[in-house]
């Protein structure tokens, strides 16, 4: 009975361990991609498991297509495609079928021609996390993006994007212990839609908010001077 009880005390502990121990690396992600640090993404992108180096080669291409280095960000991606199509299909989890989804969609927004390729792809992959986890916070964030950036004629939606957006906001509200990537992205997205449908205040409101959650989150400063410039014009 000891023994029971020892064994499954230190599988526990494991758990717990190894959730933190995943976290942290998110967090390290995180804060590099915010700076836009490429040398550091790219040595993130070779280290911890594969989640954790597809999420790494994620941040990487969003990092290098803003610094013009878009050769760079489309190889970041292929290698995270390669890295996640085989862990989902030995793992089919809602985070790593979401994330997939994400960078599909972000192929797609760097060469059109993918759309044939990866536009289908991006669906289903979606559409089989929010089966998996329909409260997820990530993918909810997803769907909420891919909303955004889908003209009309295919179904897109700004108000869609704030709607889905608001929901992702409300899961991220629960407490997280492993992957916990994109509450202040949430926000920021959301302002975006709000401002695309003329609610500059209420874009504002989530720029500050994203910068509430993740004070060196940059791309909502950058978004929050802009307006200031704007409206100083």
């Amino acid at each position: 009975m000891k023994s029971l009880l020892l064994v499954t005390s230190m599988a526990i502990i494991s758990q717990f361990a190894q959730a933190d121990s995943t976290n942290t690396s998110i967090s390290a992600i995180d804060a590099a991609a915010n700076h836009m640090d490429v040398k550091t993404l790219q040595s993130l992108a070779r280290q911890g498991d594969e989640y954790q180096q597809a999420y790494a080669g994620y941040r990487l291409a969003i990092s290098a297509n803003i610094l013009g280095q878009r050769a760079l960000a489309i190889t970041a991606l292929e290698s995270a495609k390669d890295t996640l199509e085989p862990l989902t299909a030995s793992s089919a989890n809602a985070d790593n079928l979401a994330l997939l989804s994400s960078i599909y969609g972000i192929l797609i927004g760097l060469d059109n021609s993918k759309g044939a390729v990866y536009g289908a792809k991006a669906g289903t992959t979606i559409a089989q996390a929010k089966a998996l986890a329909p409260t997820n916070p990530r993918v909810l964030l997803v769907q909420a993006i891919t909303a955004f950036n889908t003209p009309e004629i295919y179904g897109g939606s700004k108000q869609g994007a704030i709607d889905l957006s608001s929901k992702a906001i409300e899961f991220y509200a629960i407490p997280c212990d492993n992957i916990c990537w994109g509450h202040a992205e949430a926000y920021t997205w959301r302002g975006l839609a709000k401002q695309n449908l003329g609610d500059v205040d209420g874009a504002i409101s989530d720029w500050q908010q994203a910068l509430v959650i993740e004070s060196d989150y940059n791309w909502a400063r950058f978004l929050l001077q802009q307006n200031s410039q704007s409206a100083q014009q």
